[in-house]
């Protein structure tokens, strides 16, 4: 048996040391961590027409050195990416790879998958009722049928043939009603499932960013980050009490996005800000003014080609545009566009699955003051409308479209645009008043010669319309129509009124006559026009009636 050496008791102190400093250096190391789902959820969601700003947050410790957000959907713009955390967290490095979602993190599923497997369970339950119900289907039919041996005794059936009438009938019912509940549920599956399908396919990629960070103790840290597709679209629904003179009107959004990752229980916020747009202003071109040069000779003509073709493959370019345009859902949000940004923030979290499912929210209501009056436009329709005239709210109400009601009972659809004067002129039309009858009259028309050699034409036209109140109230009535107005100096227009009309240039438009009038319960009004338009006798003239 050999001797055991002993160590020198420098080199034993050094072990010693070693030894109670590995846990240090170990944890100087530190660890790296990979988020997605449930470890990293989205919190915060701002969003614009057509761009969506999400907002994720996870936790780390003090020893967390490398954070991985895992299964980011492949439509997150770079450029947009922003790492953020408590007071402390230091970010540095940040990298990005784009990678098959059948190989990425095992948790990378479709967002869809959980409310296709809801779905598919109530299918599974319906089919088996559906199954269910033919069984007794068959078992009824048997019983019914006449045979030699009797299959069932009338004690099974009830013993009685209303019994088995009345279990029938109610058998009959449930199948259609089964049939029913699976064509809907169907019809639910079908593009949830194309969508997964979609999105989770073999070449469906996602994203994964990395960061390298330090810090001192345990800390949240955000990522923010850009994708395109989603949006969202103002609209509104006004509500006209006639007894009041009151509009109540309610502020909607409908919020639709399809990115590839559900929005679950987060704060929304919608803004009008247009962040995919340039964020400079066109510039004005050099007014150059100079003798105009006289035109080269023509040259020789030369054969065109012959005409190629053409394909169901676009030019270059605009194969270029289409490939960088990713689909966007189908939202009017041109025209929310304002000199400044407002947001509009949902008091309550929300979910939005990315199922192209449009959800609408209210973001609040007010009650508006208006005028009302029936507008009719004779020369163009033998109708009446009631208007409502407002004076624009405090606040920024962006245009959209309205869905109109008068006295609780829907009349329609329109637009609101407060932003916009003529609009606004011209107020909300809450459908027809058919109480109020409109006559055209016959129109008399006539052409002759006048002037001091015969040289000139003359056409005159006379136009009359009646209007009747059968409300038991007064109305305030509008009447429009339209007067001929020159474009050309040889042209003359003369235009006589009965009774004279309050303006000539109605909503700022040459040549728009409006009468305006309180008519009187049960009373009618005669409204006529006599325009004379004189012109040269050999001139064609267009516009003539």
């Amino acid at each position: 048996m050999r001797p055991r050496r002993l160590l020198p008791a420098h080199a034993s102190c050094l072990l010693t040391s070693l030894a109670a400093a590995l846990p240090a250096l170990v944890a100087a190391q530190g660890t790296s961590l990979s988020v997605s789902g449930n470890r990293a959820p989205i919190t915060e969601v701002t969003l614009y027409p057509g761009v969506a700003a999400v907002q994720r947050e996870a936790r780390i410790d003090a020893q967390t050195r490398q954070l991985s957000f895992e299964c980011l959907p492949a439509s997150v713009d770079t450029q947009s990416l922003q790492i953020t955390g408590d007071d402390g967290v230091r970010v540095g490095e940040i990298k990005t790879l784009m990678q098959a979602r059948h190989m990425a993190a095992k948790d990378c599923t479709s967002p869809l998958d959980q409310q296709i497997r809801t779905l598919e369970d109530q299918l599974a339950a319906i089919e088996a009722e559906e199954n269910a119900a033919k069984l007794v289907g068959d078992f009824l039919q048997g019983v019914s049928k006449p045979g030699d041996e009797v299959k069932v005794s009338p004690a099974q059936i009830a013993s009685t043939s209303q019994a088995l009438r009345q279990s029938s009938r109610d058998n009959s019912v449930r199948t259609h009603q089964i049939q029913r509940q699976k064509q809907d549920l169907l019809a639910q599956l079908q593009p949830l499932r194309q969508e997964r399908d979609r999105t989770g396919s073999e070449q469906a990629q996602v994203m994964k960013v990395t960061v390298q960070l330090a810090s001192a103790r345990a800390a949240n840290v955000r990522l923010n980050y850009q994708v395109r597709g989603p949006g969202w679209q103002p609209s509104y629904r006004a509500q006209l009490d006639t007894t009041k003179n009151q509009v109540h009107l309610e502020r909607q959004a409908q919020v639709v996005q399809a990115s590839g990752e559900d929005w679950s229980n987060v704060r929304l916020r919608l803004s009008t800000g247009q962040p995919t747009r340039s964020t400079q202003g066109a510039m004005p071109r050099p007014w150059v003014v100079d003798i105009a040069q006289p035109a080269p000779p023509a040259a020789l003509a030369v054969p065109a080609p012959a005409p190629i073709a053409r394909t169901g493959r676009p030019m270059a370019k605009m194969s270029a545009e289409a490939v960088m345009a990713p689909a966007l859902p189908d939202l009017d949000v041109s025209s929310i566009d304002t000199a400044y940004t407002t947001q509009f923030v949902v008091p309550y979290k929300i979910t939005v699955p990315s199922s192209s499912e449009r959800i609408t929210l209210t973001l609040g209501q007010e009650n508006l003051a208006t005028t009302l009056l029936t507008r009719t436009a004779p020369a163009a329709e033998e109708a009446a409308y009631l208007i409502a005239t407002l004076q624009a709210p405090q606040g920024i109400w962006p245009a959209g479209p309205v869905t109109l009601f008068r006295d609780d009972a829907l009349v329609g659809s329109g637009r609101l645009d407060f932003g916009n004067a003529q609009a606004l002129a011209q107020g909300l039309s809450f459908g027809r008043d058919d109480q109020v009858v409109v006559r055209r009259l016959p129109a008399q028309s006539n052409t002759g010669s006048g002037g001091w050699t015969n040289s000139k034409t003359e056409r005159t036209v006379v136009r009359s319309y009646s209007v009747e109140n059968r409300h038991d109230q007064a109305i305030a009535l509008q009447v429009l129509d339209a007067a001929p107005t020159s474009r050309n100096e040889q042209i003359k227009v003369q235009s006589q009124y009965s009774p004279q009309p309050g303006t000539t240039r109605w909503n700022a438009q040459n040549g728009m006559i409006a009468w305006e009038q309180n008519l009187d319960a049960r009373a009618t009004a005669q409204f006529q026009a006599t325009h004379q338009i004189r012109f040269p006798e050999n001139l064609p003239i267009e516009g003539l009636q």
